[in-house]
């Protein structure tokens, strides 16, 4: 069920109507898990069976780890949730990828047999949900959380259908506690926060972009018709299409469990401010970044290290993140480009500098080309294509072959995007951005639905991230 479509429109009313109506915080927390499960199998019913055996996993495991007196035991479980979960998600989502590079590589040599084939879709979320589980049977391991002893109340945690296909990646610390408070009760200005947030949401995903969308995949799709012009812009295009494709679904997810009473993590913070690329990541998908930085970085050493173990341990870290988005070499390249960025900004010593005035625009700039640039492997369906790309962008000058009345449309939409984040960087949105007059909030919530009915491409059918 996607976030944009009449069905969930429909589907979060009821849901919030009954979660008031119930009487107790059991009751509640049941109907959210029958619903959370009814959201997902809406894509596929026979994947919400991934979801429960990665739940079952990881709550026996959690529960044994904790009851396990002795650390070797404690390790053993451990490994048995890490294990099971991550052959899953190698099974559908790496399998045929690592195959058909196996193919290739053979076919290269001169070798002709194939590796065969697993003929499965891609279950939607599959990773979102898959690091969410594993990371609460780390915590335990670790001590930081309890295990939790309820099986529903734990199946809800990694089913929550706000953030189950795409995140925020909660933490159990988080999010676990939170469905054994005390009944949310009904809160008018807690209501409209949240729904202020999912309006901002869907005018990220409906009017930035959708509507970049449109010429991002019109010349990503068909790279050998267009010219470096045409890539130039689009490039920059899906720089922010990604981001209010996928901001735009945190937000809705975020201001969705507001509405109900929950607190859910901020997973972007104005990224496209950052003067390093080392203080994009810090801005950029925080959930996951964390992760990765809390479950495999620091385990890996970190910066604790010497220098060329700490450039390893980055580069790694950076280099499985990129195949965490998918399985393509065009994500391993991007996660490889941000990594080697990242080593060489440490090495000159510029990720902890402070800068202002020109220096800070410089530094801007830089870093914004070389996120914009390392979006192209993200979004080339291939590698030969994002060579096509780079190269016709520094060898072809020529006239954009782009729709002007729809270029027109995605600057207005962009340049209200930049004013408020502008603002919001800066800490003066102030009345403008949270007006404390209740005729100036709904007049604002007003005006943004009536945006995004005018310049949003509705009906779209998903979200980049599902695919993750």
């Amino acid at each position: 069920m996607l976030f944009n479509s009449l069905t969930f429109l429909i589907f979060f009313p009821i849901v919030c109507i009954v979660y008031f109506l119930l009487p107790t915080t059991r009751y509640r927390n049941l109907f959210l898990l029958a619903a959370s499960y009814y959201f997902y199998m809406n894509w596929e019913p026979a994947y919400a069976l991934l979801i429960l055996t990665s739940t079952i996993i990881t709550y026996g495991c959690g529960i044994l780890v904790e009851k396990s007196t002795d650390k070797k035991r404690k390790r053993t479980f451990l490994t048995t949730s890490l294990v099971l979960n991550l052959s899953i998600l190698f099974l559908f989502k790496y399998y045929n990828f690592i195959g058909d590079s196996i193919t290739d590589m053979l076919h290269t040599c001169g070798i002709a047999w194939q590796v065969p084939g697993l003929h499965v879709l891609l279950p939607v979320g599959i990773s979102f949900y898959t690091f969410q589980a594993i990371g609460y049977t780390i915590d335990v391991y670790r001590g930081t959380i309890r295990a939790e002893s309820d099986f529903f109340t734990y199946a809800l945690f990694v089913s929550f259908f706000p953030q189950l296909v795409a995140g925020p990646i909660e933490r159990a610390k988080n999010l676990l506690p939170q469905f054994h408070e005390e009944q949310h009760t009904l809160d008018y200005d807690r209501i409209m926060a949240g729904l202020r947030m999912m309006l901002w949401g869907y005018f990220l995903k409906l009017c930035i972009a959708d509507r970049c969308g449109i010429d991002v995949d019109m010349v990503f799709n068909n790279v050998d018709k267009y010219t470096g012009t045409s890539y130039i812009i689009t490039a920059i295009l899906f720089t922010f299409q990604i981001y209010g494709d996928f901001a735009g679904y945190s937000l809705i997810a975020i201001g969705a469990a507001k509405v109900m009473g929950f607190r859910l993590m901020e997973n972007f913070h104005r990224p496209y401010f950052s003067t390093t690329v080392g203080e994009f990541w810090k801005r950029w998908h925080i959930s996951l970044s964390t992760w990765f930085m809390d479950y495999l970085y620091i385990p890996l050493g970190g910066n604790r290290v010497g220098a060329l173990r700490h450039y390893f341990n980055l580069f790694v870290t950076f280099l499985i993140s990129g195949l965490w988005h998918g399985a393509n070499w065009t994500f391993v390249a991007w996660g490889a480009l941000h990594g080697i960025v990242l080593c060489v900004e440490k090495a000159i010593g510029i990720s902890k500098k402070q800068f202002s005035g020109i220096s800070k625009l410089i530094h801007w700039g830089i870093t914004f080309i070389i996120v914009c640039f390392a979006w192209i492997l993200f979004r080339a369906n291939s590698i030969d294509d994002a060579v096509t790309i780079i190269c016709g962008i520094f060898t072809q000058i020529g006239r954009p072959r782009l729709d002007p009345a729809n270029l027109m449309a995605d600057i207005i939409a962009l340049s209200i995007l930049f004013v408020v984040e502008l603002l919001q960087e800066h800490g003066k949105g102030g009345m403008l951005l949270h007006p404390s007059s209740w005729f100036a909030r709904h007049l604002q919530m007003a005006l943004l639905i009536a945006f995004i009915l005018l310049f949003g491409v509705l009906g779209s059918d998903q979200f980049i991230y599902f695919q993750f």
